[in-house]
């Protein structure tokens, strides 16, 4: 039986466990008892001292609460007494109170550090997981929102405060655009409520930084996907790192866009690889500065072919179609009608560009060069370094290259499992050769004048920064042994982190591509523009139309003045969709690098020989 004073003070700590809000009541109620039983025995031992009950109360009051009042009483031993006693329980009462509300104060703050508190906001972009994907995306959010409020809410189990300095660090000027951080698991329900991410516009799964990355994101979207949904789910875009995750992704979130980072990447080096510049044609049209994909109706073309309404713009450029029935074909056959229902895809600046030609455009006819295509002739590509997707690039330059090209791998060592994968190329011969792409030695043994291209690969088994280190090393000795020897191999080299172009720039070599920042502008673009998802699904299938650089010469006669209207007329007898040029010249002046899309379809035109045209084509 446990006593009388044990039961007090069992229910006086449980009372002070529950934090600042009880002991503020404690202290209240003590300053009750305090007050009240002094007025009591005022009244009864000095009541000639005070002017009533009410009187005494108020004295007692003042000096409850304002201690400093203490002084210049008068009267018997007993009031003064009584008036000590209660002037220095009103120190302990308000010393206790200050003491009391600091300790709130600091815990209070310390909690909101920790990230736990939940958002308060409507129609804002979630991102659920930290990656260093989101500067590129917040970058280029902001840059979309130009002038507008908005929103984008992150939780990542990391600490608040770390995750706010990093953003700080890397984005100083971001607008309108407000960034809020949580801490919090993505994959924990209870946590996903701190983002409120019912009333959210989209939500954005990047590849987060962390030994296993999708297995972290297809538990976000199991979290997702077991998650009630009041008002219905917002659309979800998620990154996947490897291809081979894809279909466990798909069933976790059935009705996400995914971007595959491998295969993207993969398909962005090949074609660079075959076309340089092809990465500043991609970062053009991904960005949300310069050129923007839009689709559009436009009842006065119904009826009419593709090769017709190639020419119906002056300043916007029509590169494919989509139908009523939500597919899209890019760069169609030129006898493909317009249906009512059909939308228009054009590449513009801004929407005010897309403005209906007012009359036939001039096309030079005597300076399109008709001579047939210069057939692709087999090679030699040297690739320098292994990651995760090189099985990918393997497997689509053995696609791609024509029969009897050669192919030479040369890296430290290369995984069991990627080698088997080797083995079944068919199209072109295959030699791995162990040598480290940093030693000078060793790229020397390799003989890269034989070659016709070199690719050097980023190495995914370091951070990404000493990864980037080791490419530019290798990327100089390219560069001093291509002058040394007067060697004509081109060279295409992975950067992972977009910072470090403008040094890989010194080592002049004809593309780069950024992975992390060609992955991260899809994402963006997607979350802000859900309808480009099968646009850009076309665009990076491998089945589909690709991007190409093709000499200029194909179509214009080198050095006769002409106009883009009449390279789009030249391409389209060709079956293909001009959308623009690179000029040799400018190829390594940032930030474009020679490339300009969308030209004005007007305005006089000289190309060279050694310039290049962009279009799309499935061949």
């Amino acid at each position: 039986m446990r006593s009388p004073r044990q039961r007090w003070r069992y229910w006086f700590d449980n009372t002070m466990a529950r934090g600042t809000p009880a002991l503020i009541g404690l202290l209240a109620l003590a300053s009750v008892m305090l007050v009240a039983v002094v007025t009591v025995l005022v009244m009864i031992f000095a009541p000639g001292q005070v002017d009533g009950t009410s009187d005494a109360l108020w004295r007692s009051i003042l000096r409850t609460l304002d201690p400093g009042t203490m002084g210049g009483d008068q009267g018997p031993a007993t009031f003064l007494a009584l008036m000590l006693v209660v002037t220095i329980g009103g120190i302990f009462i308000v010393s206790a109170l200050v003491g009391v509300l600091s300790s709130g104060l600091d815990g209070r703050l310390a909690e909101l550090r920790k990230g736990k508190s939940h958002v308060m906001e409507t129609g804002h972009t979630v991102v659920l997981g930290w990656s260093d994907q989101l500067f590129t995306i917040i970058a280029e959010l902001a840059q979309a929102g130009e002038g507008e409020r908005a929103c984008v809410t992150i939780l990542a189990d990391r600490d608040k405060a770390e995750l706010e300095d990093r953003i700080r660090l890397r984005l100083r000027n971001l607008g309108r655009l407000r960034v809020v951080c949580r801490t919090g698991n993505p994959a924990a329900p209870v946590d996903l409520d701190i983002v409120q991410p019912d009333t959210a516009a989209v939500i954005i799964v990047p590849t987060p930084d962390s030994p296993e990355p999708d297995v972290q994101v297809i538990k976000t979207l199991l979290a997702l996907q077991h998650r009630a949904w009041p008002s219905g789910r917002p659309p979800v875009v998620a990154s996947i790192a490897a291809s081979s995750n894809l279909p466990a992704a798909a069933l976790a979130g059935p009705d996400v866009t995914f971007v595959d980072a491998e295969d993207v990447t993969a398909r962005l080096i090949v074609q660079s690889r075959r076309h340089p510049g092809l990465s500043a044609v991609c970062t053009d049209l991904l960005g949300f500065t310069g050129q923007e994909i839009h689709t559009r109706a436009e009842p006065g073309l119904v009826g009419r072919t593709y090769g017709e309404i190639l020419h119906a713009y002056a300043t916007a450029a029509v590169f494919g179609v989509r139908h009523g029935d939500g597919t899209v074909s890019i760069n169609p056959p030129a006898e493909t009608t317009l249906a009512d229902d059909d939308q228009i895809i054009v590449l513009a600046p801004d929407k005010s560009a897309i403005k209906l030609r007012a009359g036939q455009p001039l096309i030079v006819a005597e300076a399109i060069d008709g001579h047939a295509r210069t057939p692709d002739r087999a090679d030699a590509t040297l690739i320098l370094g292994w990651n995760n997707h090189s099985p990918t690039i393997v497997r689509l330059l053995d696609r791609y290259l024509p029969a009897g090209s050669r192919l030479t791998v040369a890296a430290p060592a290369l995984p069991h499992a990627h080698t088997a994968r080797l083995a079944a190329v068919t199209n072109v011969s295959v030699a791995i050769v162990e040598a480290d792409p940093t030693e000078r030695a060793d790229l020397e043994a390799l003989q890269p004048g034989q070659f016709q291209h070199v690719v050097v690969l980023a190495d995914d088994e370091t951070g990404n920064e000493r990864a980037d280190a080791r490419t530019l090393v290798t990327l100089l000795h390219l560069r001093d042994i291509k002058q040394r020897h007067g060697h004509g191999y081109a060279i295409v080299g992975e950067i992972t982190e977009d910072a470090n172009r403008g040094l890989a720039q010194v080592t002049r070599a004809d593309d780069f591509v950024v992975s992390t920042k060609m992955i991260s502008l899809l994402m963006a673009q997607l979350s802000r523009n859900t309808h480009l998802a099968a646009v850009f699904a076309e665009l990076f299938d491998p089945s589909g139309a690709d991007i190409y650089l093709k000499p200029a010469a194909d179509y214009l006669a080198a050095g006769v003045t002409a106009n883009f209207a009449t390279v789009v007329e030249a391409a389209l007898r060709r079956g293909e969709t001009a959308i623009g040029y690179r000029r040799d010249a400018d190829a390594y002046r940032p930030p474009n690098y020679g490339v300009v899309l969308n030209p004005d379809k007007r305005v006089d035109l000289v190309l060279t020989a050694d310039d290049r045209v962009v279009v799309l084509t499935g061949d």
